[in-house]
């Protein structure tokens, strides 16, 4: 499994190399050290792979502009990774209003900005007929192409969230400017498919061609990341405990023996089976096993499942119109096994555990998900790792 190597840190933040950067590291190596050979073999390429790594480091600026902004609003930032296609600050949550998105949405494209600017005055102090001059200037070009590149309105260029903090601003639904900023970037991206195979067929430069369709990939699959995300951001919101939770739990009598608890049930169900105690038509509280063997087994004859069952106003409850983001929150923060569901009479409804979200999200989402992953999430406890519902619901509840 592909995985990206840690380069250090900077102001905190990780930082990053996924091992396709080499491909494009090595291109702009070659498309520099080509451009400048006049100025002899050894020169040439000495000065290519020094302009690829300041466009790198280009970008690096630029992604820690989005970085420093986010952490200035309190947002963790996990790591800023160098890729294929570039860079990626790898921010945790959203920002809190449209303004606010909108800054850090922005941050990254004014540092390619003002290092266009301030490579564009080096380069006047510089004698223009030296290579230094021309690195610079191409340098700062780069930089200006990086800036309106990365304008271009549609997610998941910086542009593309410019568009969604303004739709946020205007319609007040975040999901929903999320979903148009996305579709105005499978736009963008399917056009710059279609526009790469003309540039092909007409023009026979293969690798412009190329180029600019694994863009349009690029652009076209992470928006539909972004949209697909929105979506399940959404539901996790929308749907309800009530909706999620089961009823797999068995109601036992209070008043009988811990030995009469043990014979009929422990012997014949898994240890993993939920307990309820139930008398005079009232639930008690949750029966533990553990809490079972902490009993000495010849007080078992004497004492009753109420004296071990705990009440449900000292255990991990939710009510029935909680949404999932706050049970999964729950879940986490204390992180328990399952929560017990209440109706609004403060009687045991359901209980709810992560392979019941899944399951529930499946369903609404038209997600394939096999009885035998829902069962797997049941014992270990754990979200796939491709649906990791812990931080996808702290991004939307903080």
């Amino acid at each position: 499994m592909q995985t990206n190597w840690k380069i250090g840190s900077l102001f905190g933040i990780p930082l990053f190399l996924d091992p396709l950067w080499f491909v494009i590291l090595g291109l702009a190596t070659l498309n520099f050290g080509v451009a400048y050979q006049e100025w002899g073999t050894v020169t040439a390429w000495s000065a290519g792979i020094v302009m690829a790594l300041l466009l790198f480091a280009s970008v690096l600026l630029h992604e820690l502009g989005h970085s420093l902004v986010a952490r200035s609003q309190g947002i963790k930032v996990n790591s800023i990774t160098l890729f294929l296609f570039g860079g990626i600050a790898a921010i945790e949550e959203e920002s809190k209003t449209p303004l606010k998105a909108f800054q850090v949405a922005i941050a990254g494209p004014l540092v390619s900005i003002v290092l266009f600017l301030l490579l564009r005055l080096g380069a006047t102090v510089i004698p223009a007929t030296s290579p230094l001059s021309v690195m610079v200037g191409d340098l700062a070009r780069i930089n200006l192409v990086v800036a309106l590149f990365n304008l271009i309105p549609g997610l998941p260029l910086d542009g593309g969230q410019v568009l969604k903090a303004a739709l946020w601003q205007v319609t007040g639904n975040r999901f929903q400017a999320v979903h148009w900023a996305a579709k105005a970037g499978q736009i963008l991206g399917y056009s710059a498919i279609a526009l790469g195979f003309v540039v092909d067929f007409l023009t026979k430069e293969l690798v412009i061609g190329l180029w600019m369709a694994m863009l349009g990939w690029f652009t076209v699959r992470n928006a539909n990341s972004y949209d697909s995300m929105t979506t399940l951001q959404e539901s996790l919101l929308d749907v309800m405990a009530v909706e999620a939770m089961t009823r797999d739990f068995r109601v036992v009598d209070a008043d009988q023996t811990l030995r009469s608890f043990a014979d009929l049930y422990l012997l014949e169900t898994a240890p993993s089976q939920v307990y309820f105690a139930a008398s005079d038509g009232r639930y008690r509280g949750l029966v533990s096993i553990d809490d079972l063997r902490l009993i000495e087994r010849s007080e078992w004859e004497t004492q009753t499942v109420h004296s071990i069952a705990r009440p449900l106003t000292e255990i991990p409850t939710v009510a029935e119109s909680t949404f999932l983001a706050e049970v999964i929150n729950k879940l986490e923060n204390e992180q328990l096994p399952r929560i017990t569901v209440l109706s609004r009479a403060g009687a045991v409804a359901g209980v709810i555990d992560r392979g019941d979200i899944v399951r529930s999200l499946a369903q609404k989402l038209n997600l394939r998900v096999t009885d035998v992953e829902i069962k797997r999430i049941k014992e270990e406890g754990s979200y796939p790792p491709g649906l990791q519902l812990g931080g996808i619901a702290k991004s939307i509840t903080n």
